[in-house]
């Protein structure tokens, strides 16, 4: 008898202020997840973690994201204050790996 085949766990992530709808695997970034679902997320370096192009506000969810590694805060403290970096909410969407639901605010997601 074969093993049943586990679907795997989606989360969902919402961006302001278009109002998209993406599905995201858990564990796998923001960005990834609109790359997947047929988005362009702006980004310098593709996916790197060392450009802030793909940065969004985490509105609602900080709590079901990876805490932040020491490169994205490194990157991220080139070009923002240690007070804004402090409360989790400023996040590289290619470092920033869901495991539940968010809410993010990022102009110019669009339909590839």
């Amino acid at each position: 008898m074969a093993a049943a085949k586990l679907s795997p766990v989606t989360h969902k992530v919402r961006v302001l202020p278009g109002e998209l709808l993406i599905e995201a695997e858990d564990g796998q970034t923001i960005m990834e997840a609109a790359h997947e679902a047929g988005y362009y997320w702006p980004t310098t370096c593709g996916g790197q973690g060392i450009c802030t192009s793909c940065a969004c506000a985490v509105e609602e969810g900080v709590a079901h994201l990876d805490a932040m590694g020491k490169s994205e805060h490194r990157t991220l403290a080139q070009e923002r204050s240690e007070s804004v970096l402090a409360s989790g909410k400023l996040r590289l969407a290619c470092q920033a790996r869901v495991h539940g639901n968010v809410v993010v605010t990022k102009r110019g997601v669009r339909r590839e």
